[in-house]
C-alpha cells in the first residue's frame, strides 16, 4: 500500500478517460446492459433494492477486471459485466450485505435532521412537500447523510477488489480500504474536486447553455434529454475505469490473483 502525491487524485481520472477512450462503443454497451439489468432488478418491490445493493461489489469487480483486460492488450467483451462474480462471491455478497445495512443506518440517522423526508424519498420513492420548510430540511439533512457517508465510502473504495483479487475477508478488506483512503486524502481531494469539475459543473454549464439558446425550439427537450444519456453512459464506465486507476496507484506493491 502506497502514500501518492495530491496531484495523482486528477490522473485518476485522466486514465479512467484513457481506459473509456481505448474502447468507446463497448464500454457505451456495458453501461447501458448495466445500467439496464440494474433497473430491471431494481423495481421489485423491496427485494430489488437490496438485491442491487448486494450484487454492487461484484459489479464494482467487473468494471475493474475490464480495465485490466484493456491494460494487457485484451479486447473488452460484454461478457466480463459478470467477471466479479466469479471468484469468492460469498464475501463479496457480505460486503453488499454490509453497504445496504451502512446506507439504511444513513438513512435512519438522517430522521434525526428532516422528520424522514429523505429516508422516504430514497427508499419509498414519496415526493417531498414543495414547501420552504421542508426544502430547507431536506438540504441539512442530505448534507449531514453524506458527512456520515464519506467514511462509508472510504471503507468501500478498494474493498471490493481486495476481496475479489487479494482473498481478504470482507472486513478485513474493508479495514484496509479505510486506511489506504485516509493516508491517500490529499490525492482524494483532488480526485473529488475534478470528479465535481468533470462530471458536475462543466455539464451543468453545458446544458443550462443548451437549454437557453434552444428555449421554444421544437424537440428541445428530447434532444436535451438525449444529450444527458450520452453524458451518463461516458461517464459511468470513466468513473469506474478510474476507481481502477486509483486502485493500480495505491496497491502498486501488491501481487493480485
Amino acid at each position: 500500500m502506497l502514500v501518492v502525491p495530491a496531484s495523482n487524485g486528477w490522473l485518476w481520472l485522466k486514465r479512467g478517460f484513457g481506459f473509456f477512450g481505448r474502447a468507446p462503443l463497448t464500454w457505451v454497451l456495458v453501461a447501458v446492459s448495466y445500467w439496464v439489468l440494474v433497473s430491471v432488478v431494481g423495481v421489485l418491490p423491496y427485494v430489488g433494492l437490496v438485491a442491487v445493493m448486494v450484487a454492487t461489489p461484484a459489479f464494482a469487480v467487473s468494471f475493474m477486471a475490464m480495465c485490466r483486460e484493456l491494460e494487457r492488450g485484451r479486447p473488452l467483451e460484454l461478457p466480463l459485466l459478470f467477471a466479479g462474480f466469479r471468484r469468492n462471491l460469498k464475501s463479496l455478497a457480505a460486503l453488499g450485505g454490509i453497504y445496504f445495512l451502512a446506507i439504511l443506518g444513513i438513512l435512519v440517522a438522517s430522521q434525526l435532521f428532516d422528520d424522514g423526508l429523505l429516508l422516504r424519498w430514497m427508499l419509498l420513492g414519496k415526493s417531498v412537500p414543495r414547501d420552504e420548510e421542508s426544502g430547507d430540511l431536506l438540504v441539512v439533512s442530505a448534507i449531514a447523510a453524506f458527512a456520515l457517508f464519506v467514511p462509508v465510502i472510504m471503507a468501500f473504495w478498494f474493498a471490493p477488489v481486495l476481496v475479489a483479487w487479494h482473498g481478504m475477508s470482507a472486513a478485513k478488506a474493508l479495514f484496509f480500504s479505510f486506511f489506504a483512503s485516509l493516508q491517500n486524502w490529499r490525492a482524494f481531494i483532488v480526485y473529488g474536486i475534478a470528479v465535481s469539475i468533470v462530471a458536475g459543473l462543466v455539464p451543468g454549464i453545458a446544458f443550462s447553455v443548451l437549454a437557453v439558446a434552444m428555449r421554444g425550439a421544437q424537440g428541445a427537450a428530447g434532444i436535451l434529454s438525449t444529450l444527458a444519456l450520452v453524458v451518463v453512459v461516458i461517464l459511468l464506465p470513466t468513473l469506474y475505469a478510474s476507481f481502477y486507476a486509483s486502485y493500480r496507484d495505491v496497491f502498486a506493491d501488491q501481487t493480485a490473483e
